[in-house]
């Protein structure tokens, strides 16, 4: 057991002194809380002296003359293209639009600006809209009605639970982003933490240090520790990150807003990433363990390992394309109960939906089992393949290896 916690100890502080360690463990953080920064830094910069552009307008087909002030823009009338364009030119005006004389027939407006642009501003075009609307309706009938048909509704929709109560979790935009995120980050921790593992593996099988090693400790003793001190430094980077989501997701709602207004990091959220970041980080260090035992140097058990990766990363892609409006569907469900796919899937679908707590349980359940069977063979592994060198094995060689041991 003394040996086990050295080699658990010596993996923990090896890594933590990584260069690549530290960047990873600051790098969301910082990217976070610059994004953050840079936003507040433009949203200053766009709210000081902002200029308010002045629009000319040329109404060819007639009736347009009423409600030329917008909000903070001013419709200025032209009797002729020509003189709107002369007084574009002169930078009287800042642009203009033709209302043509088949208006109501084809319905098409065209505006002229100076400037390259990438859209039309949406201030300019719903002002836009506004003044053609209220000329309109003008004498057509009531104000109020006016109005409401420039805006004929103003959607809110409101989830109830079981019991017909108000839900706390309104879902929309703001609840799927922190679980989205936090999946990226799972998968990413457990890749990082446990493809340490592999490439430490490879190294010390290359450059014949494993026959040192276990000369003095058993390829049990040599798997556990490994694993136990990798997966410490893994868990302190998904605590930072963990901490720097719940921070940096209360600042989003309460300075950017908008569509991110109230989003939250649940604890929940933080159970369940605890959970599946210690089952999921187990499940891919036993196996890309054995990966690292059989392969001949590092280079060929990182090749085997993408296999193993691009299941982890795949759920995503397929919720957002295929199941985005029907989360619950066979195939969201058999994502969340395989193993490998089982952390992205769990996260990614909560920001869609709720799983049943019976989906979850089975998930772990079998993540679990996935572990005890993947420790059984990379144990196997270890004692078989640790110390041959050479060619990487085959999958037939593998199979026939592992049965004969």
């Amino acid at each position: 057991m003394n040996k086990t916690l050295l080699i658990v100890r010596h993996e923990f502080l090896n890594l933590v002194k990584r260069k690549g360690f530290i960047i990873w463990l600051v790098a969301f953080p910082v990217i976070g809380f610059s994004a953050i920064g840079i936003y507040m830094i433009v949203q200053g910069i766009g709210t000081g002296d902002r200029d308010i552009p002045i629009i000319g307008y040329v109404d060819e087909f007639g009736g347009f003359s009423e409600y030329t002030t917008q909000g903070e823009l001013v419709f200025i009338s032209f009797d002729t293209i020509e003189e709107a364009t002369d007084a574009l030119l002169a930078e009287e005006i800042d642009e203009y639009f033709v209302i043509p004389a088949d208006y109501l027939v084809r319905g098409v407006v065209d505006r002229y600006v100076l400037e390259k642009e990438l859209d039309i501003p949406s201030e300019t075009r719903s002002a836009m809209i506004s003044f053609l609307q209220s000329n309109l309706l003008e004498g057509q009938t009531s104000l109020e009605i006016t109005e409401r048909v420039k805006s004929p509704m103003l959607l809110s929709s409101i989830r109830l639970d079981e019991s017909g109560n108000y839900a706390e979790d309104q879902g929309g935009v703001a609840s799927f982003i922190v679980p989205t995120i936090f999946a990226f980050l799972l998968v990413m921790a457990i890749a990082s933490s446990s493809g340490y593992l592999l490439q430490g593996l490879g190294e010390e099988k290359e450059n014949r240090v494993m026959e040192v090693l276990l000369s003095s400790v058993s390829p049990q003793q040599l798997l556990t520790g490994k694993v136990l001190g990798l997966g410490a430094g893994g868990l302190l980077q998904v605590l930072v990150w963990l901490g720097s989501l719940t921070i940096l997701s209360q600042l989003a709602s309460n300075i950017i807003g908008g569509v991110l207004a109230g989003i939250q990091l649940s604890g929940n959220i933080l159970l369940l990433g605890m959970v599946y970041f210690i089952l999921g980080y187990l499940l891919f260090a036993v196996i890309q363990a054995g990966m690292g035992a059989v392969g001949a140097n590092a280079k060929d058990s990182q090749q085997m390992v993408v296999a193993l990766m691009l299941p982890a990363i795949l759920p995503f892609y397929i919720f957002i394309f295929f199941l985005r409006d029907n989360p619950d569907h066979v195939v969201g469900t058999v994502l969340t109960l395989i193993p490998v796919t089982a952390p992205m899937s769990v996260f990614v679908r909560l920001g869609l939906s709720e799983i049943p707590l019976w989906e979850l349980l089975v998930s772990i359940g079998l993540m679990i089992a996935g572990i005890v069977g993947g420790i059984f063979l990379a144990a196997k592994a270890f004692r078989v393949f640790l110390l041959m060198y050479g060619k990487t094995p085959g999958p037939r060689e593998i199979i026939r290896y592992l049965r004969e041991s």
